[in-house]
């Protein structure tokens, strides 16, 4: 049951972005990713969109020249490779998980306003 809810969880905190008409599935950050981030100075464009990319909708083509047409199941450290040579993507996704997350927050904010 909880395995389930985590995945609840989880899924709550994505947001869809598109690049150059590919689909991008990033999570917000939670509070505490905020601060370790901010702790550490890895609030880096590169650092956010590494991290928080969660799914894509790819296929191998996208990913390797003379690559096929098969979609690719998402991995995280081949996420990880293949974004850190792609300088035009790291604004975007960064700047979609930061959004979500200080939307998440005004809302909360508001919510505990109006309790």
């Amino acid at each position: 049951m909880s395995r389930a809810l985590i995945e609840k969880l989880r899924r709550a905190c994505e947001v869809k972005v598109t690049i150059d008409g590919k689909n991008y599935t990033v999570r917000r950050p939670t509070d505490a990713e905020i601060v370790e981030l901010q702790r550490t100075g890895g609030a880096t464009f590169a650092a956010v969109a590494k991290q928080f990319v969660v799914g894509w909708d790819l296929v191998e083509l996208d990913l390797v020249p003379g690559g096929g047409p098969e979609p690719v199941p998402f991995d995280a450290e081949l996420w990880a490779e293949w974004v850190a040579d792609r300088l035009e993507m790291w604004a975007p996704i960064a700047n979609a998980a930061l959004d979500a997350y200080f939307k998440h927050r005004e809302t909360r904010d508001a919510d505990a306003k109006n309790s």
